[in-house]
This record gives structure tokens, sequence and C-alpha cells, in this order.
């Protein structure tokens, strides 16, 4: 029976018919023939069928989908997902292989490393479900991170996040799965009219949750002789990642740091410098509009102390907002690393 529109009616009596095929890939940030291709090969698909042969998926066959892609994500091969969704009680696999054919699934554009089939935005479609990120030649982890943050898939999200941080210590996590992701989620972003900003703010909100995670403070009782690190944006200056990095690594290396985070005004980071008597100030810019050579000139020219024993900071200038801009006296960082370095130089107490 079909309604007024032309689509199945829902059974009768009350009962929640599920989602259905386009609705669940939409969800799940996959298309529709990826479901269909998930239950012909691998069996998972929905418990029950509505007339007609229309697919209708129910909680437990949204969980289980869930699971497949969150393993898919993290680069286990589909046929080992597939079991591992389909739990310990699966009866083994019976389904022949792709219509399609494995030349025409690796073609694809929409293909992925782990033989997950992602779409491609389509002119006119109804689908909103988006597309695979330009990752280049990156880790594998980059492809698994990107794959769940166009799903929306806040939990394997985390988990990557948490898996990169834990095996190959923060520095390489940054710099060699975090920051890659993010780029191309950026340019995915600018390339497709905005379509992305969702998925670039859930994982910018997860990326800073895994680095606050690492980010402890010294002890009490082990503060260096020297005065602490300060981290900030300039004025005007939202993009808080890269420093939000750096305080979480300065932490584990028990160096003492304070981060001010976004956009601190002018007034308000002179008076902190004053008032900590920090070693070292690092300032961040991003973009050409908020670099102040001016702001960077006075941080380093302001000093404390006693007469005859007064002190300035030494400042370093983070972000590409300062390319060709910053005072050449002024330190540039090339990285993480590089960062790392020269505020341990800088943190270290004077000799005699």
């Amino acid at each position: 029976m079909k309604d007024s529109q032309g689509s199945p009616a829902p059974p009768s009596g009350g009962a929640d018919p599920g989602l259905t095929t386009g609705a669940l890939a939409r969800r799940l940030g996959v298309s529709p023939t990826t479901l269909r291709s998930w239950d012909r090969r691998y069996g998972l698909g929905p418990a029950l069928r509505s007339e007609g042969r229309h697919r209708r998926w129910a909680p437990g066959d949204v969980a289980m989908l869930e699971t497949m892609c969150r393993l898919t994500a993290a680069g286990l091969p589909p046929a080992e997902a597939a079991r591992a969704a389909r739990g310990p009680a699966a009866p083994p696999l019976a389904a022949g292989p792709d219509p399609a054919g494995p030349a025409s699934a690796s073609a694809s554009p929409g293909a992925t490393g782990s033989g997950e089939s992602v779409p491609l935005p389509v002119p006119g479609s109804r689908s909103r479900a988006a597309g695979p990120l330009p990752l280049g030649d990156v880790r594998q982890e980059c492809r698994g991170l990107a794959r769940a943050a166009v799903r929306l898939d806040a939990a394997a999200v985390d988990e990557q996040l948490t898996a990169a941080v834990e095996g190959y210590g923060l520095t390489v996590a940054w710099e060699e799965v975090m920051v890659p992701t993010l780029h191309a989620v950026g340019r995915k972003w600018a390339s497709s009219g905005d379509r992305y900003v969702e998925v670039e703010h859930l994982l910018s909100w997860h990326v800073s949750t895994a680095l606050r995670r690492c980010t402890r403070p010294p002890a009490a009782g082990t503060a260096l002789d020297t005065g602490p690190l300060v981290l900030a944006c300039v004025p005007g200056e939202e993009h808080t990642l890269p420093l939000e990095a750096l305080s979480a690594a300065l932490c584990q290396q028990g160096l003492p740091a304070r981060m001010f985070g976004a956009a601190v005004p002018a007034e308000a980071l002179i008076a902190a410098v004053r008032r900590l008597g920090p070693s070292a100030v690092v300032l961040w810019s991003q973009s050409r509009s908020t670099a102040s050579v001016p702001l960077a000139r006075q941080v380093a020219a302001t000093a404390w102390g006693v007469k005859g024993a007064r002190r300035r900071p030494v400042v370093m200038l983070g972000g590409s907002g300062w390319t060709g801009r910053g005072p050449r006296a002024l330190y540039r960082p090339t990285g993480l690393r590089d960062a790392l370095l020269a505020l341990t130089a800088a943190a270290a107490p004077p000799l005699g």
C-alpha cells in the first residue's frame, strides 16, 4: 500500500517502521549503493523487510552498520569488519561477488583503500552525504579519521585520535595525522560552498579535546627558575589548535606554560607579560590580516625586574600570517618540533 506521495506506507499498529535506506545512508555518511552492497556481499541487511522488498532498518540494524563504519574507518578490511559487526555467533558469509566487479569498485572516484565506497556529491541529488576528502599521500590513520569525520561519527573520531596519540606520541600524531586531516577538511570546505563546515567543526572539536587530555600542568614544586612560557593568539585571531598542540607538548615535557587562547587583546597580553615575567612568548597568527608587527615589537620590548637586572622575553612568531611580515630579529619556528626545541632552550635556567 502506498501513500499520496507514492511511497510505501508504514505498517499499521503504531510500530516504528525503521529508517529507509536513503535516510540511513545520510545518517552514516555513505551511499545507498554501499548499504546494498554490504547487504549482498556480507549479509549486513535489515532483519525485517516490508512488502515489495523495501528495506526498513531497525535500531539493531543501525547499530550493526555503525559498527561496520567505525571498523572500516579504522582500517579493518570490510570482510573482517562485517564479521565483527554481525557478532561472534554470525554464520559464515555466503554472498557472491559484487555485480559491479572488483575493477569497477577500485576505479570508482568514491572508492577508498579499505574497499568502502564513499559517494562524491552529485549535482541535483537530494542526499547530503559527504564525499571523500583530498588527503593525498598520507598515513592510513588520516584516511580512517577523515572517513569518520565525514560520517560525523563522533565516537570513531575520538577513538582514532586517542589511538594516534597513544601509538605515536603527541608530536607525530599532531604533525602526521591531525594536521593533514584538518587541512583536507579545510580544502574540501573551501571548494564545496560551505557544505563541509559541520565536518570541520566536529573534527576540530575532537582534536581540541584530544589535545587537552594531554595538557597537564607540571606538579607543584617542579617549576623552573625562569618564568613560564606564554602562548597567545594575536587580536582578531580565532584559530587556537596549533597553540593547543604546543601547550600539550610543553606540558608533556614538564615546561610551565600559560595558554591564553584566541584573540587576546593587546593591552591584556602586555599586562600578562609584565605580571608573569615569561622566558618566552609565542604569538600565533594564521592570516596576514591579524599579524600585528607593532604588537610583536611591543611584546619583545616589554621589560621587568629591578634596574641593572631587567629582562625581556624571547618572542616567537607562529603561523602563516607572519610570512614576510615579522621582524627579522624574532624567531619563527618551522613546526611543532622546532618550536619545542627553541622553547626548551629559552626556558633553561641561565648558567652561573
